[in-house]
């Protein structure tokens, strides 16, 4: 209890211990006040986090201090717990008042008691054994009063019975002349058999530092020269901003007493000294070490250490912002490096292009130099982060080893980098010219196999292919071709080789490198199977053509013998034919001999005819057997079968024709009574106009014909043509009695020609000329016709009848007419009357 009170007389701004503490300022201060250093900055809030914070700054300073503090928290004397509280007053009291205390070499209440015993030793009825019943009396205060100040007491006054007043007395004293508080009350001590302990020692620690000013000034300066000499840097900005403020503080708070007390010792060394000597006692000598010229000397020394502490601190503020500013300019770069560097060793370490096609590979490559490139483009960051590091290093900074370690992982991330780039660029280089390689041979795989593929499968068509053959030429052809082929077969199986040797090789890069390409050539879809099946089809294909073409060589040989032998009888027969019925036609033609004579000569001509039929028959087999062989063709004769039937047929016709035409002939002659002359002449002109001789005439030839034996047949179309003028050509139908136009003409045709088939064979000529001829005196017609003509003229010239007559009808009268004898004739004229006569049987023209 009576330390409690101490404290309250103690400090008159501390009232009530409990709650003055409470909210930790009054701790703080009292702290300051008893340790001589700054605490931390309180917080002023109200709210009891802000309480706790100042009592844990208060309880963290005293940590501080070597002091531990058992059992005590902040949250006991916020809440005003009593116990704790003055649990912790008296530790602070034993550490800041009492632990201090050094005197040969004991300490603390050990030393305090030695340093009272020593002090009060030369007064009687003192004795000082303990810090309770031994200042009881009062006498041990006043006498260590009087041993420091002895103008202050009239310590032989004093009485060991009077303790009331030996009390009163020192504690007054020591109030008013030593600015020691009153701690304690007389009346506690006197009325206390024993009194407390602990307020004595601290009120008599009170004295000890009072009187022991000299010592508390070196110690003073003992400590804080070792402070203003310790040029230890600190590592943070703020903590050198505070070590400059906690400076400028003793500059401005802690110094200026000290300077005060060190003036106030010298000035009371002196008093004291004056005093002593003016009463004839000794004078007041320190003990070793504690002497005023001490006290000088450490003063100097205190000056020379405080020399040159605030301009360190000015230098070291500066190096801190200069290491500050390169500091945070490092993790700056660092950051964005280890930015931009991160993902890239796993990007690096991709093996993505294992499986890419070459132009992905050479994207990749692309994409690859840029990352180069932006990877030069960072090697200036990194050595400027590693400058920065050295500067760092060169300059101090505290946090060197964790900016070395993380350049350090920089420079090696940033090597490994390096290495995994020249990796991957030698991958990939590698990677594309394996690619390109293999590109390479799918582009020469493609296009040998192209060709080499079309070239089989043009083979395999052509191996397959049905031929159809009509010689022996062509099948002999085929089979020359077919041995150039083979001929070919070793140097395109060479070709196979070649070109799976390209595929093989393909493989082996990919088996030996490891690549991963696609499963398809890009520019073929042609593979090495395929290849090898059409090959093997090819050479399955080779005997089968040859087979085939054996067994066509063995039929084309059989067709040739077949070819000939129908050649063979049909060059005979065809031209047997020929000369048969070129040899009628002459018979009909030259009418030699009597209609009877012609009649006997044919007949004789068709059963040699007839004879001959069994080599037709023959030639027919031998045509059967051609045709069944399927032979359309026949190079060793122009004669087919049909044309020799044809020709046959004709010959038969012909030779029946020209029988019937005699036969008929003659039965005319005899009912008509028509001389064989003028069946004669009718032949002659028939056969002149019919010079196709085909035994017909057609319409325009049978118009010539009866115009040139006498027949005038002009019309409005004719007189257009300049053969006769209107006059004459009426003199001419008037002579003749005939008036034959157009429509005349359609009705003769009709006559010869019922069936209207544009033609007119000899016997209907014969019947319409015998008809004509027996009822017409043509003679004098004619040679009055001829008479107009020649202009009335005995004779005619064979230019007016070119003039006058047709060609045709001209060149046949021309030709038959004699020469003019009569005395009016002229060179060329010619006897149109003996003609005349003669066309008509009545001369011998």
């Amino acid at each position: 209890m009576q330390t409690k009170k101490l404290w309250l007389k103690a400090g008159t701004q501390i009232e009530n211990i409990e709650e003055d503490f409470r909210d930790g300022l009054k701790l703080m201060l009292l702290l300051e006040v008893i340790s001589g250093e700054r605490l931390a900055k309180p917080e002023r809030g109200k709210m009891r986090v802000h309480k706790i914070s100042n009592v844990n700054k208060a309880l963290d300073f005293i940590a501080s201090k070597g002091v531990k503090l058992v059992s005590i928290g902040a949250e006991e004397i916020v809440d005003g717990n009593a116990k704790m509280t003055l649990g912790m007053i008296w530790t602070i009291i034993l550490r800041f008042a009492i632990q201090d205390i050094s005197v040969e070499e004991t300490s603390a209440k050990e030393g305090l008691l030695l340093w009272c015993q020593r002090k009060t030793a030369p007064y009687k009825n003192v004795n000082i054994q303990n810090f309770h019943i031994s200042w009881k009396d009062g006498l041990g205060f006043c006498a260590l009063i009087h041993r420091h100040r002895p103008e202050l007491i009239d310590y032989g006054k004093l009485r060991k019975d009077d303790p009331m007043t030996n009390l009163n007395t020192a504690f007054d004293v020591a109030e008013k002349y030593l600015d020691i508080p009153k701690m304690l009350d007389a009346e506690d001590i006197v009325g206390t058999a024993r009194p407390d302990e602990k307020a004595i020692m601290t009120y008599v620690s009170s004295f000890y530092h009072a009187f022991s000013g000299a010592q508390k000034l070196l110690e003073w300066i003992r400590r804080t020269i070792p402070w203003l000499e310790n040029r230890m840097p600190e590592n943070t900005m703020q903590a050198m901003q505070q070590k400059l403020e906690d400076f400028r503080d003793y500059r401005r708070l802690h110094k200026p007493p000290k300077v005060q007390e060190k003036c106030q010792l010298e000035i009371n060394f002196n008093t004291l000294q004056t005093k002593l000597r003016l009463s004839n006692r000794p004078a007041f000598m320190p003990s070793e070490g504690k002497m005023v010229s001490d006290i000088n000397n450490a003063w100097g020394n205190l000056e020379g250490a405080e020399k040159g502490y605030e301009e360190w601190l000015l230098n070291e503020i500066r190096r801190l912002e200069r290491l500050d500013h390169l500091a945070e300019k490092f993790r700056q770069k660092a950051a964005i490096h280890e930015a931009w560097t991160e993902g890239k060793e796993d990007m690096l370490q991709k093996r993505d292009y294992e499986t890419a096609s070459l132009s992905e590979i050479k994207a990749l490559l692309k994409k690859h130099e840029a990352f180069e490139s932006d990877l030069a483009a960072h090697q200036d960051r990194v050595e400027q982060i590693a400058a920065i590091a050295q500067e760092l290093n060169e300059l101090d900074y505290y946090d060197s080893p964790s900016v070395n370690a993380r350049c350090q992982r920089i420079c090696d991330q940033w090597d490994a980098l390096g290495a995994l780039t020249q990796k991957r660029s030698e991958a990939l280089q590698r990677t594309e010219k394996l690619l390109e390689t293999i590109d390479q041979l799918y582009l020469e795989f493609a296009k040998r196999a192209a060709p080499f593929n079309n070239w089989m499968e043009g083979a395999m068509e052509d191996l397959q292919d049905t031929f159809i053959v009509h010689t022996i030429e062509e099948i002999q052809g085929l089979s020359t071709a077919h041995e150039q082929f083979k001929a070919t077969l070793p140097e395109a199986d060479k070709e196979r080789l070649a070109i799976l040797g390209i595929h093989n090789e393909i493989a082996k890069i990919v088996q030996t490198y490891h690549v991963n390409i696609a499963g398809t050539n890009p520019y073929t879809t042609i593979n090495p199977q395929e290849i090898n099946a059409k090959w093997d089809k090819v050479r399955q294909l080779v005997p089968q053509r040859d087979q085939a073409l054996i067994e066509e060589h063995a039929r084309q040989q059989n067709n040739e013998r077949l070819r000939r032998q129908f050649a063979n009888q049909a060059n005979v027969i065809g031209p047997w034919i020929q000369t048969k019925m070129e040899e009628i036609g002459r018979i009909s033609i030259e009418m030699h001999g009597t209609l009877e004579d012609q009649l006997t000569h044919l007949r004789q001509y068709e059963k040699s005819i007839v004879n001959y039929k069994p080599k037709i028959d023959q030639l027919e087999g031998d045509h059967q057997l051609i045709q069944e062989a399927l032979i359309f063709d026949n190079k060793h004769t122009n004669y087919t079968m049909e044309h020799i039937r044809v020709g046959w047929e004709q010959l038969l016709t012909t030779i029946a024709r020209t029988i019937n035409e005699i036969e008929n002939q003659i039965l005319t002659r005899d009912a008509k009574g028509i001389s064989q002359e003028q069946l004669n002449e009718f032949r002659a002109s028939f056969n002149h106009f019919d010079r196709d001789h085909s035994g017909t005439l057609g319409a325009e030839e049978f118009k010539a014909c009866l115009i040139s034996l006498g027949f005038d047949i002009a019309n409005d179309a004719q007189k257009r043509t300049g053969i006769m003028d209107p006059e004459d050509f009426k003199t001419c139908l008037i002579s003749m009695g005939y008036n034959l136009g157009e429509n005349e003409f359609s009705r003769i045709m009709s006559i010869v020609d019922p069936n209207r088939m544009g033609l007119v064979t000899f016997q209907a000529f014969i019947d319409f000329m015998s008809r004509e001829t027996a009822d017409t005196d043509t003679a004098d017609q004619v040679m009055a016709s001829f008479k107009v003509l020649a202009g009335d003229k005995n004779y005619i010239l064979a230019d007016e009848l070119r003039r006058e007559l047709p060609p045709d009808q001209a060149e046949y009268c021309i030709a038959r007419m004699a020469p003019y004898t009569g005395p009016d004739g002229v060179p060329g004229a010619l006897d149109y009357m003996s003609f005349s006569t003669a066309l008509y049987g009545e001369s011998d023209l």
